[in-house]
């Protein structure tokens, strides 16, 4: 037998998002497609909201997925490069946009976005190339942390004058960018169900205090 006749048939692409874990990384991805809309268009509020609640179904993705039975391994390996790919856009463009479009798309804050997008995409990729330390912790602050702190901060947007803000953003936006790869060790956040649930609180909370804005 040939070794191209040994290889099993592959399953069709679309396949793999009817898996549970994979559905709800996607609909985070559509979080984060409302929050991108919203940035461009100057809602912030209604942004923020997209953005913690891409991180709540990133998180729960990862709790489903490890209580789930029977899902195999090219079920596990695709459901990470999705994730990996979705963090991309999540955490690394998303913030971005939130700091050029609260600075007006002004040219200026055009490297503070190139150095949150090269940081952001190189601790993705050494996370999914090297994993977890031998301690079990992440090297660097964790890419997700940067919206949870984002959508905090963007609360008092109103105590500033608006490019007094987006420097502040910008300030922030840098700040978290080199955490993200730095040497520190962190722990990993969303593998416990206690914080998974602190996570919801937080989402709820952000969620009512940006939606009380929009009314």
């Amino acid at each position: 037998m040939t070794t191209e006749n040994a290889i099993s048939p592959q399953r069709p692409i679309l396949s793999y998002i009817k898996d549970l874990p994979n559905i709800c990384s996607l609909a985070g991805l559509g979080c984060t497609l409302l929050a991108i809309y919203f940035l461009i268009t100057g809602l912030y509020a209604a942004a923020m909201i997209g953005m913690i609640w891409a991180v709540a179904f990133d998180w729960a993705d990862g709790l489903i997925a490890r209580k789930m039975t029977g899902r195999t391994g090219d079920d596990r390996k695709f459901g990470g490069q999705l994730d990996l790919l979705i963090d991309i856009v999540s955490y690394g463009v998303t913030p971005a946009v939130l700091v050029l479009s609260y600075a007006n798309f002004s040219p200026a804050f055009l490297p503070v976005a190139f150095i949150m997008l090269v940081f952001g995409v190189t601790r993705l990729s050494y996370f999914s190339t090297f994993g977890l330390s031998d301690d079990a912790k992440y090297t660097g602050l964790a890419i997700d942390n940067n919206s949870i702190l984002l959508v905090f901060i963007f609360m008092f947007a109103g105590l500033f004058d608006q490019m007094v803000f987006s420097i502040i953003l910008a300030a922030a936006g840098l700040c978290l960018a080199g955490l993200n790869v730095s040497q520190i060790k962190t722990p990993k956040l969303s593998g416990n169900p206690i914080n998974v649930a602190l996570l919801a609180a937080y989402t709820l909370a952000v969620s009512i205090f940006y939606g009380s804005t929009l009314f």
